[in-house]
């Protein structure tokens, strides 16, 4: 599994439930979710690292927005999690 930091699988977790979010939607729901301001300084150098992983597809929307979308080796990753958490999970 692809090492991520903790904001970057946060970020593609919420890509992966917003289908094909723009930069500001991804701020907008991590935002929510921290219940605190996230920066583009922040979150642009974390989506630019998934993109290189091969997890994010980035296309632009309109020549200054960019869409952010999960790769299939990106919804692998997603799968691969949650079934190890699953399994830790069940230990109990």
């Amino acid at each position: 599994m692809k090492e991520l930091t903790a904001f970057q699988r946060d970020c593609l977790i919420v890509i992966n439930g917003l289908g094909e979010p723009s930069g500001r939607e991804i701020i907008d729901e991590l935002g929510q979710y921290y219940e605190s301001d996230v920066f583009g300084g922040r979150l642009y150098p974390s989506l630019d690292g998934l993109v290189e992983a091969g997890l994010v597809k980035k296309t632009s929307q309109d020549g200054r927005t960019n869409a952010y979308h999960v790769t299939p080796s990106g919804k692998q990753w997603l799968e691969d999690r949650q079934s190890w958490k699953s399994t830790l999970f069940a230990a109990d």
